[in-house]
């Protein structure tokens, strides 16, 4: 059970999520990380009084250390710094909450000092699954997934004594905010449209990941990294109510599931107090008030960025992190207005196409070929 934590991304959605629980659990909170908050990390030092706080914008860092000079906190500066936030000594848990690529060395660095990692950052195994579920057996550090549906599969094999009994894994997907409609229809959405998320309020960026459904197809990768899993043995439903948070099927004909309302304090809780469960102050799921539950195919014609996903995931290597990073670079576009819907998919295809997959990757390939990827995208996009 944690005592001591250091979150990496403490001002997007999970990072000050995780703030929410650490309070209400009573967790000491030893580092904080951000790239630019400059507000709302001085408002988050005053109240939690970290040893450290880091944001990556180094200008941003230096408004800080002014703002917070009354404090004992120690600013740093830069993305060099997010490794020190990473090892902090007295944390026994690192949240890596930051979105994208940015979280795979912190990760791997807290993994060498054997801390338990919290993951919310679903790149970090995407791009480099192999290489950090081998780094974590070896060190013996613990990865407890915070991502609703991995906590929830995650939650479903505790009682599984030999993972060789699992038949399948059942990842559940909202469908976004697009869902029903035709290929046409989507082509004509907007970054206002894509944004609204009809369950969850999340970043941007995973807000369009769901939009797209590329959130589900890194999420299956995910899985697969995480259990050691081919693709046959993970599976994706469309289920609209966000109450069954995935599900695991068993040999035997036995399907374990996961229910609860869609909080991701919920799962964010559990990754504290793993191997126990503490009491929860939020509302449980009612049975007898909450909308009947449906399943139903994803439609991966009209959104194929769940199919770019699994076949990078059934190519391995490189792959992944080309599908990544092509990802993050189409995505950034889109917010900005550069880009169409549709372009991300395209982009996405394309770099897949152009960039040459190596099997077996050392950090430094996976770290090429993502930024081979976005220069893809860019080439690509104008």
């Amino acid at each position: 059970m944690s005592k001591t934590i250091s979150i990496l991304g403490s001002t997007g959605s999970i990072g000050r999520q995780t703030l929410d629980v650490a309070e209400q659990m009573g967790l000491q909170v030893a580092a904080l990380t951000a790239n630019a908050s400059v507000e709302r990390m001085e408002e988050q030092v005053r109240k939690f009084c970290p040893r450290l706080a880091v944001l990556t914008d180094e200008a941003a860092a230096k408004d800080l250390a002014v703002r917070i000079q009354d404090t004992d906190t120690k600013v740093l500066g830069g993305h060099a710094a997010l490794m020190e936030a990473a090892v902090v000594p007295e944390a026994d848990t690192v949240v890596t909450a930051v979105v994208g690529m940015v979280g795979l060395e912190p990760t791997l660095a807290a993994i060498g000092e054997k801390k338990r990692i919290a993951l919310a950052n679903k790149e970090t195994l995407v791009c480099a699954g192999e290489l950090v579920m081998d780094a974590a057996d070896a060190a013996g550090a613990e990865i407890v997934p915070v991502d609703s549906e991995h906590s929830a599969i995650f939650q479903c094999v505790q009682g599984c004594v030999d993972r060789r009994e699992i038949k399948r894994l059942i990842l559940t997907c909202s469908g976004g905010p697009f869902y029903g409609m035709t290929h046409e229809e989507v082509g004509k959405m907007t970054r206002a449209d894509a944004l609204r998320h009809p369950n969850w309020k999340m970043g941007a960026k995973i807000t369009v990941d769901c939009a797209t459904l590329m959130n589900k197809g890194l999420e299956v990768i995910e899985a697969m990294r995480l259990y050691r899993l081919p693709l046959s043995q993970v599976d994706v439903v469309i289920h609209r109510q966000s109450i069954v948070h995935s599900l695991v099927e068993y040999h035997d004909g036995a399907v374990l599931a996961q229910l609860g309302t869609p909080d991701m304090r919920l799962p964010i809780r559990y990754a504290m107090t793993y191997p126990h469960r503490g009491v929860n102050p939020a509302e449980p799921l009612d049975l007898l008030t909450c909308p009947p539950l449906t399943f139903a195919q994803p439609d991966r014609d009209t959104f194929p960025c769940l199919r770019l996903a699994e076949e990078a995931a059934t190519e391995g290597g490189t792959a992944c992190a080309i599908l990544n990073g092509a990802n993050e670079e189409a995505v950034g576009l889109f917010l900005a207005d550069r880009i169409g819907f549709h372009d991300i998919a395209r982009l996405v295809a394309k770099a897949r196409s152009q960039v040459r997959v190596v099997q077996k990757p050392s950090l430094s390939d996976i770290l090429a070929a993502d930024a081979a990827a976005r220069q893809s995208v860019l080439d690509g996009a104008f």
